[in-house]
């Protein structure tokens, strides 16, 4: 039987060859030999894109499909009993096949592409700062170094087999949140109910904005609506703004809510204006006892147990925004730094808005760091937009900041030496340390001349620069996926790609790259595309407007956030 369908091919081929040629016959007879397994490959190839990722000593061969938008990967060690780590963030692909090769060439370790392998050092230091313990994870050591222990089912997991799984699954559980509705509001019906706090725990913190530093009057941050003093030579809608004013900023937006109801019984979701990060600023500088940082926490918590819609569902339904990052509300007991507020039992069910969100807790949600900028209406959003694009952009690469020299685990000091030692006009160096940041211009516009603008940790994983370098076109390269890539899955798409780089820090610490040289082989077409996506596509939705704001074509950071929030209380119901 196989002999004789042979033969009938055979005869096939020979009259297609006359028909089509010696080539035609040859590739004919090549392709009858094929396995059925082989040439179902070759139809997936032709039906999917593939790319080839070598990282360290693993090497991800993996498929985008088309018709599907996700991407699959199937990944081998290169030694024997290698263990392959999870990648934190799936790998996307890229359609700049140059930005892929200039990478490859400049830094072979390190994966541009998403498909971000955090070495164990990282997770290790974030487990143990994080008290994951507290929330039945054990930190163990062996003789592999770190290992993370679950209690509940007694597997021993590694760190990153466990404490990535949990902070990836809550990202997703966020996503799952969001609004589909591109309108700008999304009340249907019910609303959001904003508690009239006693001013203790709001209008008073603001009225100590002169007592709460001993070198800095922070008064004039909270004219305009905590938007602070207009900077003309920037524009319309540009503020000297605050790094934490988000909470005076958030509450004067919600008060004029369309979607604002005055009766609790309307209400789906319930607005508590605590300005929590004020009352840790105010004791920061002074010799307060714990107690004393924990007074008005304390306080607010009983207020709140006292109203109906909190005991009705233990407080699931509602929602705080606290300015400062939430390791400052989680203060340890060997720690005389912040308060326990989000320690505190009760509030564990809530959902918490902060510029820096905890990683291994679903609740904490980040949000945006409030910029500079605050438009008022779409016209102001697509005159500054125009302006970007049109910005001559004659530094490489920029870096705003000062080094850390009493924190052995920074990269600053290897990056400013870097970047100061590089050609002319390659980076720019803006040292913080020496006051060089004090003035919002002198930042927009080193970053507006700026192709990329590097975003190391600094005394937290997140900064406000990240934001500041996005309304700029800057693209950011950031080397701890703390700093963004596991904070803002409400303002930032899972696509890390499309609007950042991504170096691992310890190939930096290593000297194993040289940051400029590597950014020196970025394609321009990478670079343009990139910028274009983040002017375009991410700019409105990074920036909180004023107070009066009316937008009809964007949605800002503030009216994404109400409306997931609608979403999610909606979706609880």
């Amino acid at each position: 039987m196989a002999l004789s369908l042979s033969k009938k091919r055979s005869k096939l081929s020979k009259r297609a060859a006359k028909e089509h040629g010696f080539f035609h016959f040859i590739f004919s007879k090549l392709l009858y030999r094929l396995p059925l397994t082989l040439l179902l490959l070759i139809v997936v190839f032709l039906w999917s894109s593939t790319t080839t990722i070598i990282s360290g000593h693993i090497v991800h061969v993996c498929v985008s499909s088309r018709k599907l938008n996700n991407l699959y990967c199937l990944s081998a060690g290169a030694q024997p009993n290698f263990d392959i780590p999870i990648p934190l963030i799936n790998a996307s692909s890229v359609d700049d096949h140059n930005l892929e090769v200039s990478i490859r060439e400049a830094a072979p370790s390190v994966d541009v592409k998403n498909n971000i392998t955090l070495v164990p050092q990282d997770i290790a230091r974030y487990v143990q700062e994080s008290h994951i313990d507290d929330h039945k994870l054990e930190v163990q050591e062996d003789d592999r170094g770190l290992i993370v222990d679950n209690v509940v089912d007694n597997d021993k997991l590694s760190e990153i087999e466990s404490a990535v799984k949990v902070v990836e699954e809550h990202l997703q559980v966020h996503r799952s949140w969001r609004s589909n509705s591109r309108s700008l509001t999304t009340c249907d019906g019910r609303g959001v109910y904003v508690y009239d706090l006693p001013p203790k725990f709001n209008k008073d913190l603001v009225a100590q904005c002169s007592d709460m530093s001993p070198w800095l009057d922070f008064c004039d941050f909270f004219k305009n609506e905590a938007l602070g003093e207009p900077i003309p030579k920037l524009g319309k809608g540009w503020y000297n703004t605050h790094q934490y004013s988000l909470e005076p900023i958030f509450h004067s937006r919600v008060l004029k809510h369309p979607c604002r109801v005055y009766n609790q019984n309307e209400a789906k979701l319930f607005y508590v204006p605590f300005y929590g990060g004020l009352d840790i600023l105010r004791w920061h500088f002074k010799n307060a006892s714990p107690d004393v940082k924990d007074t008005l926490a304390l306080e607010l918590v009983e207020w709140l147990k006292l109203q109906k819609p909190w005991a009705l569902n233990s407080g699931k339904d509602h929602v705080f925004v606290l300015g400062k990052v939430s390791w400052d509300f989680r203060r340890r007991d060997d720690s005389p730094w912040g308060s326990t507020f989000l320690n505190l039992e009760e509030m564990q069910n809530p959902v918490k808005l902060l510029i820096e969100r905890q990683p291994w807790h679903v609740n904490d949600i980040g949000i945006p760091h409030p910029t500079y900028f605050h438009p008022h209406s779409d016209e102001d959003i697509i005159s500054w937009q125009f302006k970007i694009i049109q910005s001559s952009r004659n530094n490489l690469i920029s870096f705003a900041g000062g080094a850390r020299p009493d924190s052995p685990d920074s990269i600053r000091s290897v990056l400013i030496n870097q970047c100061t030692s590089a050609d002319t006009g390659k980076c720019k160096y803006q040292n913080c340390s020496s006051g060089g940041c004090d003035q919002p211009e002198s930042i927009i516009e080193l970053f507006l001349a700026s192709e990329f603008c590097l975003q190391p940790p600094g005394d937290s994983p997140t900064r406000k620069s990240v934001f500041d370098s996005l309304i700029s076109g800057c693209i950011p390269v950031f080397f701890d996926p703390f700093t963004a890539y596991y904070q803002y899955s409400w303002h930032l798409p899972e696509d890390h790609g499309r609007y950042s780089l991504f170096i691992d820090q310890e190939e930096v610490r290593k000297s194993k790259v040289n940051v400029v040289e590597w950014l020196m082989k970025i394609p321009k077409k990478a670079r343009d595309d990139m910028r274009r996506y983040i002017v375009y596509e991410l700019l409105p939705g990074l920036v909180y407007g004023d107070s009066s704001s009316e937008f009809e074509q964007f949605q800002d950071a503030f009216s994404i956030t109400m409306n997931n929030l609608l979403e999610k209380a909606t979706r609880s119901e």
